[in-house]
């Protein structure tokens, strides 16, 4: 689990594929302080697995499943990435919930200057529209962001400096892909009530059975 508040902007260092899975090696400096083999760290929204380290980078391997639903399978040697570590139980939750599983891979549709800060639009497929709504969370590319306006297929985020300045958001173009994760507390929601065959059998009383 992460918060989505990105540690540091990793290079790649070295890409090589074995047996169908993408081995990468990833140069960085702050979240190497206690990395081991074995530790999940959020690449580009995408959770994966440490398998080897040396004092200046580490190296994991997205295998198929992970090259279909995210754009890693893009990267290059020099790409720079956002990286973060999972979430310690003492850690501040700055951000939101993140598990590092994308849903989808959007693409940036607009970018406008607005006052101090920078205003986003992304598309992604119709399907995932839903559990985006105007103040929730949404993770691009690994980020926290909040949803300013979500519409069938697109939202926009609002952007600060200090984030363009921090993460690889800032280096994005208008066609651009990047790695969406959708808010996971919409996912349990839209889950339990459709377990139902028919959404109108929903009541208070229902929904307290539940949980709710």
């Amino acid at each position: 689990m992460f918060t989505g508040i990105i540690e540091e902007v990793g290079r790649i260092e070295r890409i090589s594929t074995e047996r169908g899975n993408l081995r990468v090696g990833i140069k960085a400096s702050e979240v190497l302080s206690d990395v081991k083999v074995g530790d999940s760290i959020n690449i580009n929204g995408a959770c994966q697995t440490v398998i080897e380290t040396d004092p200046v980078s580490f190296t994991v391997e997205a295998v198929e499943e992970t090259l279909k639903k995210t754009n890693l399978g893009q990267l290059k040697r020099n790409d720079s990435v956002n990286l973060e570590r999972s979430l310690r139980f003492s850690d501040r939750l700055g951000g939101h919930l993140v598990t590092g599983h994308v849903d989808c891979v959007g693409k940036v549709k607009s970018i406008f200057k607005k006052n101090g800060s920078f205003l986003y639009e992304f598309e992604l497929p119709d399907e995932y529209s839903a559990y985006l709504v105007e103040k929730g969370s949404v993770a691009v590319d690994g980020i926290s962001l909040t949803v300013v306006g979500a519409k069938e297929n697109s939202f926009t985020v609002s952007v600060i400096p200090f984030t363009l300045q921090n993460t690889t958001l800032g280096t994005k173009r208008v066609g651009d892909q990047v790695n969406i994760e959708t808010d996971l507390i919409g996912k349990y929601v839209e889950r339990i009530t459709t377990s139902k065959k028919d959404r109108t059998e929903i009541t208070e009383e229902w929904l307290k059975e539940k949980g709710w």
